[in-house]
């Protein structure tokens, strides 16, 4: 996603490009995993979509909404059930292909939210269900403007991992050590994206409240690192560096779980922004 420096243009630091290099393989890593993302990632509960829908203050029944970033459709397919005229956006060939599969009926395109394929003023919710952060707000937020009609509501959210539960708070720190970096600042960092995303719309015509949507689920202990492993931050590292660390991170939920099921719980960081 980072655009190539013309000749007239200063080099990029060796960070800086090193940084854009890394966001490029984590963002491409999802493809070769959409088979694991798409059986062990979370979904979201009914109450985020409640919560959507009283924000925008409008039904998404019958709304034409674009779902940006689709990835497997997990969030579409819920949009599609509300009763969403619903449209899919997705970069990636292998998630593309593995939303084709799970939901045939869902029209898809390949594009994303740095330049959507929609024509100006189309739809009534664009929506990002864990998927703003790969955008470049600078592009995306121009974008949402010109596509959203004028009362239409961008929703971006993301599922965090409540830190308040204790083993939840200590696998996220075996996470940090393993990785050298901590995961839970860039997983649950919301206010940040929030000043991100007001700081990309200078004009302000984009107003928007956050609200929060707990929620559980109850899964295997291999759901769960199957869960954790497809996350990009693994993906990019392979099997071979991973395997030593779910095999110590399984022994330690079978040590605190011994029936082999964990409980989950989430926090849904919503953002709704209305386009006057």
């Amino acid at each position: 996603m980072t655009p190539a420096a013309s000749s007239s243009s200063p080099s990029p630091s060796p960070s800086t490009a090193s940084d854009g290099i890394q966001h490029t393989a984590r963002a491409h890593s999802f493809n070769a995993a959409a088979t694991q993302y798409a059986a062990n990632r979370p979904s979201y509960p009914p109450a985020l979509f409640d919560a959507v829908e009283a924000l925008a203050a409008r039904s998404l029944d019958g709304a034409r909404v674009v779902d940006v970033g689709a990835g497997t459709g997990i969030s579409t397919g819920l949009l599609h059930a509300r009763g969403a005229d619903v449209l899919a956006v997705e970069p990636g060939p292998g998630m593309a292909a593995e939303f084709r599969r799970a939901h045939p009926r869902i029209p898809i395109v390949r594009g994303s939210g740095d330049a959507l394929p929609l024509a100006t003023a189309s739809a009534d919710f664009l929506t990002y269900a864990q998927s703003w952060h790969w955008t470049d707000p600078n592009r995306s937020v121009p974008e949402a403007l010109r596509v959203l009609r004028p009362g239409g509501a961008l929703a971006l959210w993301w599922n965090t991992e409540a830190l308040d539960v204790p083993w939840i708070e200590a696998a996220a720190r075996r996470a940090e050590r393993f990785l050298g970096w901590d995961p839970v600042v860039e997983k649950n960092g919301s206010g940040a994206r929030a000043a991100q995303f007001l700081s990309a719309d200078p004009s302000r015509r984009l107003s928007f409240e956050r609200r929060q949507v707990r929620w559980s689920r109850r899964i295997a202990i291999d759901t769960r690192l199957a869960s954790v492993g497809s996350h990009s931050q693994f993906l990019v590292l392979g099997e071979d560096a991973t395997g030593a660390f779910f095999a110590e991170e399984r022994n330690h939920l079978l040590q605190a779980f011994p029936e082999g099921f964990v409980e989950e719980t989430y926090v849904v960081e919503l953002l709704v922004a209305i386009r006057s």
